[in-house]
């Protein structure tokens, strides 16, 4: 996380643990590794070890929008869940559906962080629910304050990168872009 930015652009310090995140297409995350959109449209599988009973929230967030070197909207959050039980995604409360990378074309190499955090237990999220069908109330969005917010602690996190690919278009009209 040090090496590509992630601390300090997204988050203080780097979390303890390596989530583990594969997508449908075959391709795995690997903290910083190089992956087309085409490949990560999909919504992936991501575990951990769980603390049995507890409760945990799962972000991925891309620090990089519009680009890398003008991040204006920093961060445009892709994926947010939160009450979810163990490691099991699907039974958690989804807050904005999974949307996968949109690197405008020509802006390079973005950064999309997926950071899990321990809850103290049961949580009501006062944020919009956002569903993958528009960009809206995704931009300038802060993990960091996120978590302090609902006090959360973060226990694990991994990243790629990615940078544009002609699904991308595809995306932003799914968007309504």
């Amino acid at each position: 996380m040090e090496k590509h930015g992630v601390v300090p652009d997204v988050i203080p310090a780097a979390p303890k643990a390596v989530l583990k995140v594969s997508y449908p297409s075959g391709v795995v995350v690997n903290e910083g590794n190089e992956l087309t959109p085409t490949q990560v449209k999909d919504v992936p599988t991501v575990s951990w070890t769980a603390d049995s009973g507890a409760l945990y929230t799962l972000c991925m967030t891309d620090p990089d929008a519009p680009s890398r070197k003008e991040p204006t909207y920093r961060e445009w959050h892709h994926w947010l869940v939160g009450n979810i039980p163990g490691n099991d995604v699907a039974k958690g409360e989804t807050l904005s559906a999974y949307v996968g990378s949109g690197p405008p074309e020509g802006t390079g190499l973005h950064r999309y962080v997926f950071l899990l955090y321990k809850q103290n237990g049961q949580l009501t999220f006062t944020e919009p629910r956002l569903t993958n069908t528009s960009a809206d109330n995704r931009g300038c969005f802060s993990i960091q304050k996120f978590a302090e917010k609902y006090k959360l602690e973060l226990v694990a996190g991994n990243l790629y990168q990615a940078q544009w690919d002609d699904y991308v278009p595809l995306l932003y009209k799914q968007l309504g872009a």
